[in-house]
């Protein structure tokens, strides 16, 4: 029987306690009828639960009475079950499979959990909850949505008819702890010598593109990648939800819009990246590439926006390349796939892809030069590459991180920028 994971107030799961808060949310059904639900503030219910649980709870224990008044809140104001699961400081992801089956992640593994919603209908009014802010509408003709949450969390909703088992709501939550190069050395997502040629490819203005699977920590590096830009640099970011945390000061937010409810209105990365060099960058930073955006920062990366940093799924760095010329040809300029091949060869510097493995564990698997053109051939050399070596009993990944004895041919700027790294970090024979 698999495992589940208790986040839920044990004395909520008791039937007659279910019982009583249903009691004290009718109680309160009449104000809530009486106040449009745009004056429904947290304050304003919270009040209302209060003086009615008041009247109602007798010799109910301290502990019950605000474990009750918490979630009666949450069902009529907030975010429901959720709630749960949303105050969970180390849960990085939420996904709810319909009514009845909830999981989180937690250190990079997926738990089942006891948070349970009453029935389809009250994962629906919570999707509402979620959505009507944003002026969008879940139902049957609308069945997909992207959000966000006030915290910044991001959330893709899909309900029926397109997801046959009832609505599904997946969320990945926005962590607040700003991670540093310092944090993903303890994890050993990287090592030492890695950091160090990570840090000159950013001052020294090499134009980065981080890869990766689905949640193998790419927002993270490039939050990372990007403390490293001086702080006298101009950077533009450019996202469908913002997550990036920069430190500088002179920092240019962008974020796309969704169209409105009559389909209009909606602003692309597409449409952002143009605007943003019409902005005076120093630096363009670009959450992650989807489409024919990828030909506008091949483009911008080409004429002097040196520096540029953004990221890409992709399954490897060769992945990467191919990935990148579907993406730009996704563009519809008509240009040739060796002209975009040699964009591509032209703009990019440096790929580092990252790997959630087996166990969990995130690691940077390789950090890769892209040297050039090998007649219609991108050309590339690993750096650093990962190298498992086995799986402990208990399931963690061993392996190394280790150079593979080959100097970039961009050496020669990272010492122009002040990084003369000796043969101590590129392997044995420099």
């Amino acid at each position: 029987m698999t495992e589940v994971c208790q986040v839920v107030p044990k004395v909520l799961l008791d039937p007659r306690i279910k019982k009583f808060k249903g009691v004290l949310m009718n109680a309160v059904a009449p104000e809530m009828q009486s106040l449009p639900a745009g004056q429904q503030s947290r304050e304003v219910v919270h009040r209302w639960l209060t003086e009615a649980l008041g009247r109602m709870s007798g010799d109910l224990p301290v502990e019950v009475r605000e474990a009750v008044l918490d979630s009666a809140l949450a069902d009529l104001v907030g975010f429901g079950p959720l709630e749960w699961l949303l105050k969970e400081p180390d849960v990085s992801e939420i996904m709810v499979n319909g009514a009845g089956l909830v999981f989180l992640e937690r250190g990079g593994q997926i738990l089942e959990t006891d948070v349970k919603f009453d029935d389809d209908a009250h994962v629906l009014r919570i999707i509402d909850r979620i959505v009507n802010p944003l002026g969008r509408r879940i139902d049957s003709d609308n069945p997909t949505a992207d959000a966000r949450l006030p915290d910044g969390s991001r959330v893709n909703i899909v309900a029926p008819p397109v997801a046959v088992d009832g609505p599904h709501i997946t969320i990945r939550k926005f962590l607040r702890t700003k991670m540093a190069m310092e944090d993903l050395l303890a994890l050993d997502a990287l090592n030492h010598h890695m950091a160090r040629l990570l840090e000159a490819c950013v001052v020294a203005r090499l134009n980065i593109l981080v890869t990766g699977n689905t949640s193998s920590g790419k927002t993270t590096i490039l939050n990372v990648l990007s403390s490293f830009i001086p702080e006298r640099e101009r950077i533009v970011t450019i996202e469908d939800a913002v997550e990036l945390q920069l430190k500088q000061r002179h920092v240019v937010r962008l974020e796309t819009k969704l169209p409105g409810i009559d389909g209009d209105g909606a602003v692309s990365v597409r449409d952002l990246v143009r605007n943003a060099l019409r902005m005076r960058p120093d630096r363009i930073v670009v959450g992650e590439v989807r489409g024919g955006e990828a030909m506008d920062m091949l483009q911008a990366m080409n004429t002097g926006h040196t520096g540029s940093l953004t990221t890409l799924h992709a399954n490897g760095p060769r992945d990467a390349t191919s990935r990148l010329e579907t993406m730009a040809m996704m563009a519809g300029l008509d240009m040739p796939l060796l002209a975009i091949r040699k964009q591509i060869a032209s703009a990019m510097n440096v790929i580092v892809h990252l790997a959630r493995l087996q166990d969990g564990s995130r690691r940077v698997t390789h950090i890769t030069e892209v040297v050039g053109m090998e007649g219609d051939v991108i050309t590339l050399s690993d750096i650093f590459k990962f190298e498992q070596t086995g799986v402990t009993p208990e399931g963690k990944v061993l392996g190394q991180m280790h150079p593979t004895g080959i100097r970039p041919m961009f050496s020669q700027r990272l010492e122009v920028a002040g990084f003369k790294l000796g043969g101590e970090v590129f392997g044995a024979g420099f």
